[in-house]
């Protein structure tokens, strides 16, 4: 059986929705990331990204990483496009094209998108008071997603979803990252068919099913 180290409050999320839609079983070990806990390295403390026993799994000590059968593998994309391919169609690819244009999609949202996504994320909170340091990293990163998030919108509005006309593993690492930024209703106001598209992805039971599986978790 397929086993997931990590906690769902993390990229390990991609992974668990896409063992969701393929209806995959899967074992989760709970390893939570370091830098949540008061003292990781305590007598007792949680399994974490600083244990000894995950740190043998993981010398990079980061979640997540998934044992397949002998395949140890980390880095939450390439676990997601390996087990679509391996799984193939509906959510992984037909052919090479295909292949290689979910590769495309997962890697332009990891480099173009996550970063300043992830800025939104931790620095804008709808309805709270913030730093003016904090609102210019806000908006400075809100400006450098305008480009990435145009290039996402001309795409779905002409084609619904990234890759073959059908949603897959490329829906779910992109959408995966632009949800950080889906807070900032006046940046994602601006792109109607990505706000659509995510909210349809977001709809999908798959995804329902790993996000209460994720409220669960303690913050």
């Amino acid at each position: 059986m397929l086993t997931i180290h990590g906690v769902t409050r993390s990229r390990a999320s991609r992974i668990i929705w896409l063992c969701h839609e393929l209806g995959l079983p899967f074992r989760q070990v709970p390893v939570i990331q370091a830098y949540r806990l008061s003292d990781p390295d305590a007598p007792g403390a949680p399994l974490n990204t600083r244990s000894a026993s995950f740190l043998k799994l993981s010398p990079a000590g980061a979640i997540p990483v998934i044992e397949d059968g002998d395949l140890v593998l980390s880095e939450s994309l390439a676990c997601t496009l390996y087990l679509a391919r391996k799984h193939g169609l509906p959510f992984g690819p037909a052919d090479a094209t295909e292949d290689a244009l979910m590769l495309q999609w997962s890697f332009y949202a990891a480099t173009a998108i996550e970063q300043d996504a992830l800025t939104i994320l931790f620095m804008h909170r709808a309805g709270q008071v913030q730093s003016g340091a904090d609102q210019a990293s806000v908006a400075n990163a809100s400006e450098r997603l305008i480009r990435p998030l145009a290039v996402l919108e001309e795409q779905i509005s002409r084609h619904g979803h990234l890759v073959g006309g059908r949603f897959t593993v490329a829906d779910i690492n992109v959408a995966e990252v632009v949800r950080y930024a889906q807070s900032h209703h006046a940046l994602m106001d601006q792109f109607p068919a990505v706000r659509s598209w995510l909210a349809d992805c977001q709809a999908r039971p798959a995804f329902q099913k790993m996000w209460q599986e994720r409220l669960a978790e303690p913050e």
